[in-house]
């Protein structure tokens, strides 16, 4: 992670709570920081990604691992 990122656990946080608080935490951040999140495989990880692709965010897998997902999430400049 570099100084201009931030993170977020949202681990066992249901949807649709998850994606409110990743849009929160993004609120915060100037699109030129970085966010770092952590969620659950399955339904909270599908829901985010759908929810911050279709508001312009880019997401890429940091760390994979048998029940969690760590994204990078910056904003996708045109």
């Amino acid at each position: 992670m570099t100084l201009d990122s931030k993170f977020i656990d949202l681990k066992s946080v249901p949807c649709p709570l998850n994606v409110v608080k990743c849009k929160l935490a993004l609120e915060k951040i100037t699109k030129k920081d970085i966010l770092f999140v952590e969620l659950d495989k399955g339904e909270p990880e599908i829901m985010v990604k759908e929810t911050l692709e279709s508001m312009g965010y880019k997401l890429d897998i940091v760390k994979s691992e048998k029940d969690w997902i760590r994204f990078k999430v910056r904003y996708e400049f045109s």
